[in-house]
């Protein structure tokens, strides 16, 4: 009988789901072509057809758990933009669950960050775009020091710091403040010191640009005097 499309997509959405089960258990060894088959209920050669090999059932399975995670990351931080929730407060809480998320699940995060498949996993991708979104948040208010772009380098790289080594210690032996002082130390470096703000918290932007204005060689004496000239007039 021939494999519909939909029997198709079913049957592989099966066997993604019992390795992932076998991942969360025993790591990438335990996800053998063959134990993967027998949790889902099909031939061994279906996984073959499906994925190519073991390692394309791999990063499936990679694919399917982490990006199912982004995806609920998205909507919290669409929830928190329309909520006017302290985007402070909100990287806080995505930073607290992201560390959660990957110590609960040490083989997906060695697995994901193997160089070989970071460079190209779009649920990766995907979960940077959830962090930038959460930085511009920052940004718009006016309170970063730093670039957007850099701002989310320093809190990725931060953050993936942290992970491999709380991994790398026995859970017994772990100390999980580690990450909020990570935490602090990143933002250390990207946040503004705190001031007051004006409508739309863009105040502390305006007075970083203001003090920066006069040195923007980019622009011509005149765009120059016509920036001081607008930022003047927001902060007044």
């Amino acid at each position: 009988m021939t494999e519909t499309p939909v029997r198709r997509a079913d049957t592989r959405v099966r066997i993604v789901e019992a390795a992932a089960e076998l991942l969360q258990e025993g790591g990438p060894a335990a996800v053998t072509t063959r134990a993967a088959a027998e949790a889902a209920g099909v031939q061994a050669p279906a996984i073959y057809r499906l994925f190519g090999d073991k390692e394309g059932l791999l990063e499936a399975v990679a694919e399917h758990v982490l990006a199912t995670y982004v995806s609920s990351k998205a909507q919290v931080v669409r929830d928190a933009t329309v909520a006017e929730i302290d985007p402070l407060d909100d990287l806080r809480s995505g930073w607290d669950t992201q560390i959660a998320f990957e110590l609960a699940n040490p083989a997906l995060h060695r697995l994901l960050h193997d160089p070989q498949r970071a460079g190209r996993s779009p649920a990766i991708q995907s979960g940077l775009r959830v962090l930038e979104a959460r930085v511009h948040r920052l940004a718009v208010e006016g309170r970063l020091a730093v670039s957007e772009r850099q701002a989310v380098d320093v809190i990725a790289a931060a953050g993936s710091g942290a992970v491999q080594v709380l991994l790398a210690a026995p859970p017994d032996k772990r100390d999980l403040a580690l990450a909020d002082r990570m935490f602090d130390a990143a933002l250390s470096q990207v946040l503004v010191e705190p001031v007051a703000s004006g409508p739309g918290g863009t105040l502390p932007a305006a007075v970083t640009l203001r003090a920066a204005a006069p040195q923007l060689d980019v622009l011509t004496t005149s765009e120059r005097a016509l920036l001081v000239e607008w930022l003047d007039r927001i902060l007044a």
